[in-house]
């Protein structure tokens, strides 16, 4: 069975676990502690998972929400996963380029894109 949050939404797509972040705001620490805890809670429960996080409804992201990828992106390395990100918004994508995050993750415009690339 699939765990749901109010903060995340988690569904299965040919092999992909596909978690939506459902928080338009992840800045408080209550918001990025529920979605980290979910997060880890999902890689735990399908190591090794193929993780694909859609940003679609993301508009506003604190440092503190990217120190959480960065320690997700970490812990799927060490169990021998992959992660991958789509539908972040121009802003937002502003944000992994100035901290050079766009070259540590892998990111895709469209979710079937980033869903194919798992394959490869």
């Amino acid at each position: 069975m699939e765990k749901n949050s109010p903060k995340i939404k988690v569904t299965q797509e040919n092999g992909v676990t596909i978690v939506e972040l459902l928080a338009e705001e992840i800045l408080d620490e209550g918001t990025i502690s529920t979605i980290s805890e979910s997060l880890f809670a999902v890689v735990e429960d399908h190591a090794p998972v193929q993780l694909l996080l859609s940003f679609e409804r993301v508009k506003h992201l604190s440092s503190s929400a990217l120190g959480t990828l960065i320690r997700l992106n970490k812990r799927i390395d060490e169990t021998g996963g992959k992660l991958r990100l789509c539908k972040i918004k121009k802003n937002l994508y502003e944000i992994f380029t100035i901290t050079k995050l766009n070259k540590l993750f892998d990111i895709f415009e469209d979710r079937e894109t980033a869903i194919k690339s798992f394959v490869c």
